[in-house]
């Protein structure tokens, strides 16, 4: 193991600041290894919305996501020095693909900690792109475990962190997909959507469309359930969430990056959707020419986004790269109009396709669970079939939880239904019911065990 190396050493200058200049720069560092992404238009979309609509496809670079732009900016950067000391990175799957692609093009090792909850597809990616020249550590279920375990091997060893956020060659390396746009574009958009996990990209792009096109809107899009933006720019500063949900595992972090957030207040806007408020409106709409705006998708519209790629343009996009997707389907915005969604990365595992196609039905108001007291007699549940549950819809989960007596059990019902207008006529018919039943709701305590 390399012996940690003294500041002096270690240090090669003062780290860059964030600007288009450095982004351009960053550009043509990574130009030997990284072809510019396709920007496809999509029919579907543009028909929807009114716009023409057009998805920046980083899920097609060579570790099917845009981080190995910033990984490969800041580790093409090093001195020879600390090229021998090694690198270490923190990540939930997708920069640690872009560090482990990086450490093997240019003979660097390096370790990478990952979340325990990180998916299998990725962890096997990072190790066939890194090959004999990186270690995977598994720890923690967040990033922010993962990334304390980094922080202290940085401590202990003098490698260097490559950070996949919090960094200004990080944020630059990922700014040059702004600038790609532009020039395949040939023309101004008049709004650009932005999945945030870290904010890193967010940074990078913001930072170069308000340089060199400040008449482009830009929609920052965060999962609900792990909303780190948009919490920072409610409290005035970087704050840590409490708790957060790891489905979208690109973009879940508990504390935004100190430099994406610094980068983001310069942009000027505001929040428009945070906790219980209602997500943007027609009035609110992001199609002020330079505005700058933040808003929350609900899990299941990320879902209902990604499923809907697959099956009608065959994109497979993770969670997170179909954010910005989930993001346009919200709002309105000027017929004719030019945007371009962020589909940020296509690293998604076959085997959460279940839970996806779930979190999408229920976002849709089609799947709901009650927990009904069945008559422990013949025909008890050709009664509900028959009486309760209306000609388009269907049992998917029937499970016994407990039995109180010989004359009744509690049973855990899914129904599916034909259409979202059928949930009232279905309550109704319960309440007709001679039955004992209770809906569980989104949300609830007893709701979270079922996903």
């Amino acid at each position: 193991m390399s012996q940690p190396l003294d500041t002096a050493e270690k240090l090669s200058g003062p780290l860059p600041e964030l600007s288009a200049d450095e982004i351009d720069a960053a550009a043509k560092r990574i130009s030997d290894i990284i072809e510019p992404t396709p920007l496809q238009r999509i029919d579907r979309l543009s028909a929807l919305s009114g716009a023409e609509v057009y998805v920046k496809r980083e899920d097609l670079t060579a570790v099917r996501s845009y981080k190995l732009r910033g990984a490969y900016n800041l580790i093409v950067q090093l001195t020879e020095a600390e090229r021998t000391a090694g690198v270490v990175t923190a990540s939930a799957g997708n920069h640690a693909q872009g560090v482990a692609f990086a450490c093997r093009a240019m003979g660097i090792t390096g370790r990478i900690y990952v979340p325990t909850t990180t998916p299998k597809q990725k962890r096997d990616r990072i190790r066939a792109h890194g090959g004999e020249f990186v270690k995977l550590i598994a720890v923690g279920d967040t990033f922010d475990a993962a990334a304390a375990e980094a922080a202290a091997d940085v401590a202990r060893t003098g490698a260097t962190m490559v950070p996949p956020f919090d960094d200004a060659r990080t944020a630059a390396g990922q700014g040059t997909i702004a600038a790609e746009i532009l020039e395949q574009l040939g023309r101004t958009p008049d709004l650009v959507i932005i999945p945030v996990g870290g904010g890193g990209c967010l940074a990078g792009i913001g930072t170069y469309l308000r340089e060199r096109s400040p008449g482009t809107a830009i929609l920052a899009v965060e999962p609900a359930g792990a909303a780190s933006m948009t919490a920072a720019l409610v409290a005035g500063g970087p704050v840590t969430l409490p708790e957060i949900d790891p489905f979208v595992d690109g973009a879940s972090v508990r504390r935004i990056g100190d430099l994406p957030y610094a980068a983001v207040t310069k942009f000027g806007g505001r929040v428009i959707s945070h906790a219980s408020l209602p997500l943007l409106t027609a009035t609110e709409s992001p199609r002020g020419a330079g505005s700058f705006r933040m808003m929350l998708v609900d899990e299941g519209a990320i879902c209902t986004a990604m499923l809907e790629l697959y099956q009608n343009e065959g994109i497979i996009a993770e969670p997170a790269g179909a954010l910005s997707v989930a993001g346009l389907a919200e709002i309105d915005v000027t017929p004719g109009s030019t945007v371009v969604c962020l589909l940020s990365g296509g690293n998604n595992d076959v085997s959460r396709y279940g839970e996806v196609i779930e979190r999408s039905l229920v976002h849709k108001g089609l799947k709901h669970y009650f927990l009904v007291d069945f008559p422990q007699e013949p025909g008890a549940l050709r009664r509900f079939l028959d009486q309760v549950l209306g000609p388009d819809d269907d049992i998917t989960l029937f499970e016994y939880v407990k039995r109180n007596n010989r004359e009744t059990g509690a049973a855990l019902v899914g129904v599916e239904l034909g259409s979202p207008d059928g949930l009232l006529p279905l309550l109704d018919r319960i309440h007709a019911s001679p039955l004992q039943c209770e809906r569980l709701d989104p949300g609830s305590p007893a709701y979270r065990y079922l996903t």
